[in-house]
């Protein structure tokens, strides 16, 4: 039972990458429509993204209030009934009131179901589950572009994903009563020692994570990975059309394969995490997307932009799961969970900011700047994760020299 459930969790977790994918696909057509500003595309997203800020932050009490199953099919509702809005949006003021429910849903699940595996299933599951949001990243622009092609009808691209939102609705209302059961079954002595552990940790004094050291290395790290994946998803579609002169249909194509290379290289991760370490797949994803970023900076050929996208992609896979994953070795297990909580607030506070960046710098210079500005990006999140693992190295050596001081 606990492994059909999972089915059921990875299939929620495509629900929940699928609109995520929609609107940079979408957008070249969209501004048409609308006769938009291209900034306009940013606005939205930003508005999306400050919606899952504000529901993340909100989880931990609904969540314990309503239970992870009944969060999980609210929130589906709210997706599925926002991108219906999309679809009927007779004017870019309802695109920005249907985008606030998206985002409101998207930050619920995506918590939830975090929180729900790593309770309930082993470390491993979390890059697969993971994974299964690049399936669902990687379907959107190709569901799009079979909309879109040789005519603008996005609309009926939001439809469709629409209508595979509220599919899943009618599994998840059917599959209710399982939650409870499921969590019930994995309960152990473990988990009982657990929480007696946080229960007298929240009677200790208040845990102030800022001042612990290296976590605001860690929390600037996870601003710029969440940046730089946000923008290559809202703004690539753009770049291809106005830069390289591809059709708005076979961008959505292309842009598609950068979901793929994270969804492709967070299957491989999860069976890559028995063979090494946390810590080597994060370098080793930052330095592969670096390179993929300098294949769209360097004036080479449209098809080495193109392969850009997927190595891209490739390199970011690992790094985000693997350093949620890495979060109770670098700060302990005590701090984690509040530690967990300001890393995904910074995370998205990234996706929510610098998308819209690159749009009004767009505005006011080119569209063409978005190699520079992902090139930038790229360094910057390898920069400080680097000195994160400086002073996490260092301070190893000088935990092993006291232990074995004290031996």
């Amino acid at each position: 039972m606990a492994t059909f459930f999972l089915l059921i969790i990875y299939l929620a977790f495509i629900s929940l990458g699928l609109p995520d994918s929609l609107l940079g696909a979408a957008w070249p057509v969209m501004q048409l429509d609308y006769d938009a500003p291209l900034e306009t595309a940013g606005l939205l997203y930003m508005t999306i993204a400050a919606g899952t800020i504000v529901s993340s932050l909100a989880s931990g009490t609904v969540l314990r209030r309503f239970g992870t199953g009944n969060v999980t099919l609210v929130s589906c509702i709210m997706t599925a009934g926002a991108l219906l809005g999309f679809a009927a949006s007779p004017s870019l003021a309802w695109l920005l009131i249907c985008a606030v429910p998206l985002g409101l849903g998207a930050g619920s699940v995506d918590a939830g179901l975090n929180n729900y595996v790593a309770a309930h299933y082993k470390a491993h599951h979390m890059s697969w589950l993971h994974c299964f949001w690049g399936v669902g990243a990687t379907m959107g622009p190709i569901i799009m572009a079979q909309f879109i092609f040789g005519q603008n009808e996005w609309r009926d691209g939001y439809l469709a994903v629409a209508g595979i939102q509220f599919a899943l609705v009618v599994l998840l209302f059917v599959t209710l009563p399982l939650w409870n059961r499921v969590a019930s079954s994995a309960a152990s002595s473990e988990e009982q020692e657990d929480l007696t552990r946080e229960a007298d940790d929240a009677s200790s004094a208040p845990i102030q994570p800022l001042k612990i050291k290296g976590v605001k290395l860690a929390l600037i790290s996870f601003l710029f990975y969440c940046g730089l994946e946000a923008t290559m998803g809202l703004w690539g579609s753009s770049f291809l059309v106005n830069v390289k002169g591809l059709p708005a249909a076979e961008a959505a194509q292309w842009v598609s394969l950068f979901y793929l290379g994270i969804t492709i290289g967070r299957f491989m991760t999860g069976f890559i995490t028995f063979m090494l370490s946390n810590r080597i797949l994060i370098r080793v994803g930052q330095y592969t997307a670096l390179a993929g970023a300098a294949l769209l900076f360097l004036p080479l050929p449209t098809s080495f932009s193109l392969a850009g996208f997927m190595i891209v992609g490739l390199g970011l896979a690992p790094i985000y799961p693997c350093m949620l994953h890495e979060t109770p070795v670098r700060f302990g297990k005590k701090h984690s969970q509040t530690i967990m909580g300001y890393q995904m607030a910074v995370a998205y506070t990234g996706g929510t900011f610098m998308p819209p960046l690159l749009g009004f710098l767009a505005s006011g210079f080119t569209i063409g700047i978005f190699p520079f500005y992902i090139v930038i990006s790229a360094a910057a999140m390898l920069l400080f994760s680097e000195r994160l693992n400086v002073f996490l190295k260092r301070k190893d050596f000088f935990e092993d020299r006291k232990s074995n001081f004290t031996a």
